[in-house]
């Protein structure tokens, strides 16, 4: 019994050695226990393959016999499906790039790649051991990616959070992806970890907010004069309603410029003849430090202007997937049906070209369909 490590007393008797005191878990499979100089000990886990060559695998300083023998027989699981050697998250997603770059090429490997230097790479996530990973380390690494996605700004927009959950997904399945590779090259005993964290559902088609120009008349009729103002600016403009609630008199360049600062930083944008007149008009004599646009005299929150904006859209018999980030969809759109090129209008937005294609690349595709019928090549 001197050899016991099952126990807190077996282990304390013990004399500190290098070489490991060995308990037999099955057939081949040892789970040992090195006691150090200072009293405290590490867990070695060794497997004796069919051929009868011994493995070893250092499972470090668990707390319980039991852990360590749960964390040895995850690591003899994975030896009997081929491979001993012990990789992390990290590195299963560095071999899936390189998987992709040879079966699917360089356009493939550089999408994941992407998302793995992104999500996966240097952080504490990636350094979990394919043995030690589990459901919950996966479900709060694809949540906080939503979670990352709630600023201030973002609220304004009902398809945020949308967004933000479809891009999740699409994550996820990269990661999934490379982690289902790991178990086929016998790097990790089982799927089931992965396999229990779901998509997050009815997230993948964005949502179809028009408002033609009647709904729009609509809105402006039933709108107080303050918020008038404000939904004219944002169709005139392209802007966030943040940043143009935060914009002051002095934002204003009366030769036609107007400088605003939200999540994309600070911008300066042209101004057409029509949003010029209307923001010199709400500027007044106002000073330069004084908000630009104001609800009786003071500047808009987002509440005052979520909640004004509500009334006046059931005063119009719109329906509720109207909010006030609408307009800025319909400037967007606005612009790109009259002919603006992407990069034009993407830059006036605060937004990226890759945003512009995806969310509006129909618009796009339409307006050059008619250019085109207009060419009379043959």
């Amino acid at each position: 019994m001197g050899n016991a490590i099952k126990t807190v007393g077996d282990r304390k008797k013990l004399q500190a050695r290098r070489e490991p005191y060995w308990d037999r878990i099955e057939a081949g499979c040892f789970l040992g226990y090195r006691k150090l100089e200072d009293g405290t000990g590490t867990w070695i886990a060794r497997w004796r393959n069919e051929e009868g060559a011994q493995k070893y695998h250092a499972l470090g300083s668990l707390g319980s016999y039991d852990d360590a023998a749960k964390a040895a027989r995850d690591w003899f699981d994975q030896c009997r499906g081929g491979s001993t050697e012990v990789v992390d998250v990290e590195e299963a997603c560095k071999r899936y790039v390189t998987d992709r770059r040879t079966e699917k090429g360089e356009s493939t490997a550089k999408d994941a790649e992407g998302r793995f230097k992104r999500l996966v790479y240097g952080i504490k996530f990636g350094r979990i051991k394919l043995s030690a990973l589990r459901t919950a380390h996966i479900t709060d690494w694809r949540n906080a990616q939503v979670e990352c996605e709630d600023d201030d700004d973002e609220d304004d927009d009902p398809d945020a959070d949308r967004r933000a959950k479809d891009s999740a997904n699409r994550n996820l399945a990269t990661l999934k992806a490379a982690l289902n590779l790991a178990y086929r090259m016998g790097l990790v005993a089982s799927t089931a970890q992965w396999d229990r964290v779901e998509a997050y559902k009815g997230v993948s088609k964005r949502r179809d907010v028009s408002l033609t120009m009647t709904d729009r008349k609509k809105l402006i009729a039933a709108a107080t004069p303050d918020l008038t103002i404000f939904m004219q600016a944002m169709l005139l403009t392209g802007c966030r309603p943040g940043e143009l609630a935060s914009c002051t008199v002095g934002d204003l360049d009366p030769a036609g410029m107007l400088t605003v600062t939200g999540k994309t930083g600070r911008r300066t944008i042209p101004l057409s003849p029509k949003a010029l007149a209307l923001l010199k008009l709400a500027a007044g004599q106002g000073d330069v430090d004084e908000p630009l646009l104001t609800r009786s005299g003071v500047a808009w929150t987002r509440f005052e202007w979520r909640d004004a904006f509500q009334e006046a859209r059931k005063a119009a018999g719109l329906p509720e997937t109207v909010v006030m980030y609408s307009l800025r969809h319909v400037a967007i759109s606005e612009m790109l049906v009259s002919g603006m090129d992407p990069m034009t209008v993407a830059k006036i937005a605060g937004t990226s070209i890759e945003m512009i294609s995806r969310h509006y690349g129909h618009l796009i595709r339409e307006r050059v369909v008619a250019q085109l019928a207009k060419v009379k090549a043959i």
